[in-house]
């Protein structure tokens, strides 16, 4: 279960919490459950959860059961690694990582669990992803999970396609992408259109807000892949923001 899930303003929330209050932010953890068990992190660069082998524990398992040794993954929107490093193990010695992150404060830390973990099957690559290249303003926020592309940002930072990569031949093709770039996941697919027609890779897409999901969702079905949704509804409906898995029939 992710510690995230649980209010904060419920008192066991708050008594759970507590005494991870006392831990000092730039101290190195070792993961105590999961994939991860053992490897180190940063309690400051993330959420608790991530140290404590919790964070997104859903996604984590969905990963467990579809990435196979030797694949090739994108992780865009990597933050500061927690995904990239379990991604790293997943795919193993002859698998390759690629993790994008345009935040020189998480790619800082991001950088540092790559080192202090000595995985060396894992690429850096300091960008945002869009549907073109060149430089984006980039809004920031108190916390470093909220931040993306916006024209009230006032952080510049490249900005890159996947085609255009792929194409310049800078990065291979994937055999998986996960996506988690806060609203701008439309355009990161429609930079990756012929990826997507071409190599069909599985993609894993956190969506925030319906309207994406409606765009992704629409593009994505006409590119032939099928959609599954991860969230259980609530009430009949689907949660405001949510995750998917996208593959490709065949």
């Amino acid at each position: 279960m992710d510690l995230e899930q649980i209010s904060r303003k419920s008192l066991f929330g708050q008594l759970l919490r507590l005494p991870l209050r006392l831990i000092p932010p730039e101290m190195t953890m070792p993961i105590w459950l999961g994939k991860l068990a053992g490897k180190k992190w940063i309690v400051g660069a993330g959420r608790n959860g991530c140290w404590l082998g919790t964070y997104e524990y859903d996604n984590q398992r969905v990963l467990e059961k579809t990435l196979k040794l030797g694949n090739t993954v994108f992780d865009i929107g990597a933050h500061a690694g927690f995904f990239t490093l379990l991604t790293s193990v997943l795919v193993g010695d002859n698998g390759k990582v690629f993790a994008f992150e345009p935040l020189p404060q998480n790619l800082g830390y991001l950088r540092k669990h790559l080192s202090i973990n000595s995985i060396t099957n894992a690429t850096v690559m300091a960008a945002a992803l869009s549907d073109r290249s060149g430089m984006a303003s980039f809004r920031e926020t108190s916390g470093s999970y909220q931040g993306g592309i916006s024209s009230q940002g006032t952080l510049q930072v490249k900005m890159v396609s996947l085609d255009e990569l792929i194409a310049s031949g800078e990065i291979p093709v994937p055999d998986c992408i996960k996506i988690d770039v806060e609203g701008h996941e439309k355009f990161v697919l429609l930079g990756a259109k012929s990826l997507l027609e071409s190599a069909h890779p599985t993609i894993f897409l956190s969506i925030h807000g319906r309207p994406v999901y409606e765009q992704c969702c629409q593009l994505l079905e006409s590119l032939g892949y099928k959609i599954q949704v991860l969230d259980k509804p609530h009430g009949g409906e689907l949660p405001k923001n949510l995750d998917l898995i996208a593959s490709y029939p065949g």
